[in-house]
């Protein structure tokens, strides 16, 4: 049994301050068309770049991101199957051209809307899943709640203008960070061409996703692009390069494929991969009540983080384990944790493992415990 009180033992990485110390002033800042700009370090959630951030703005149909979401975290639980009806493809805009009479699982109507940006998709999600739009729209506010978009107000499914439908670029990096953490989101919204199946009629469609980013920015994968006359040209998109993933958004952009590029490569070139690897690590614990004089302990490979050169060597670690175990303990149970932090914040952890057991001590009982155990045998 693990003793309930923990000693912390303190290793400041000097691991990592091998690594230059280099400023961002040093960097050339991103210049963009936007009106409103993030690009974000996916793995910590640091803005890298930001330019109006904060300010609420129509966001046209990069809202799908929440609605495809919704459908998918609510298909994990019953894919269901939706019939089409007249109010569902009663809306004007992009379109993945259902027809009432029409089903389709939920799964496939993410893919519509994310893909091709049916409105027709996610005004039907919105219907099937909460009777009315108006009602999906309050599960979309109570979800950009629970992520923290504090500065985000859902009233339509699709993003058809609205005075009071609005996000910021901000709120909309959190939402994409959420959403590729949604494997079948992230499986969608990769891909330069999407095959929907439908139920009824059986066949399936193939569509080609509207982010050209997908074809344009090595390493992009994902994730919507949005369009209105009020909105301008709005995109939502990420990318991944040698375990480095950005977010970057951009409202009302009239250069939005060039802008988004523009961030990317400034965030691959500041960002270094540190790999956590604590595999190495052994520590000799002592044990009490049993055989054993002490416990080995051996440490895991952890995941990799994306981190500036000056938070690489900023970032301390923490050896947690108690001063002492108790018998019993299995051999490759996990008893204790390797905490990385960065500022105070809690970024990543690995396990540490029992390499060995701890058999407990017989106890050789008392003349006494042997006549009180006689007479409950007796009983």
């Amino acid at each position: 049994m693990v003793q309930k009180f923990t000693a912390l033992i303190l290793l400041f990485t000097a691991l990592f301050a091998s690594f230059p110390a280099v400023a961002h002033a040093e960097e050339k800042l991103p210049s963009v068309s936007a009106k409103s700009a993030i690009l974000i370090n996916a793995d910590t959630g640091a803005v890298l770049y930001a330019k109006n951030e904060k300010e609420r703005l129509p966001m046209a149909s990069t809202t799908k991101i929440m609605t495809a979401l919704i459908a998918l975290e609510t298909a994990a639980l019953d894919d269901r199957c939706v019939t089409i009806t007249d109010e569902m493809v009663r809306v004007e805009g992009s379109s993945m051209g259902l027809q009432a009479g029409d089903q389709l699982s939920l799964t496939s109507l993410a893919a519509g809307m994310l893909v091709v940006s049916g409105n027709d998709a996610a005004n039907s999600v919105a219907i099937a899943i909460s009777g009315s739009k108006e009602d999906f729209a309050e599960k979309m506010n109570r979800r950009a709640k629970d992520i923290g978009m504090n500065d985000t107000h859902f009233v339509t499914p699709s993003g058809l203008d609205d005075e009071a439908h609005y996000s910021t670029a901000y709120d909309m990096a959190l939402l994409a960070t959420i959403a590729l953490a949604n494997p079948d989101f992230a499986e969608i919204v990769k891909e330069k061409k999407y095959t929907i199946p439908y139920i009824s009629p059986e066949q399936s469609r193939r569509f080609s996703n509207h982010n050209r980013l997908l074809s344009m920015y090595e390493g992009c994968i994902g994730v919507k692009t949005g369009f209105t006359k009020k909105s301008g040209r709005c995109l939502v998109s990420a990318a991944e390069r040698d375990g480095i993933r950005l977010v970057a958004v951009t409202l009302n952009a009239p250069d939005d494929w060039n802008d988004h590029q523009t961030m990317f490569n400034y965030g691959f070139s500041i960002l270094e991969s540190v790999a956590l690897d604590d595999s190495g690590c052994t520590f000799a614990i002592p044990a009490v009540g049993a055989v054993e004089q002490t416990l080995t302990v051996k440490g895991a490979q952890g995941n990799t983080l994306s981190l500036t050169r000056e938070d690489a060597a900023a970032l301390t670690r923490t050896v947690e384990l108690p001063r002492f175990f108790y018998a019993p303990v299995k051999d490759g149970a996990r008893v204790g944790q390797i905490t990385y932090r960065l500022k105070g914040e809690v970024v990543a952890t690995t396990d540490l493992i029992a390499a060995s057991s701890l058999t407990p001590v017989l106890h050789e009982k008392s003349l006494w415990e042997k006549i009180v155990d006689y007479f409950k045998s007796l009983l």
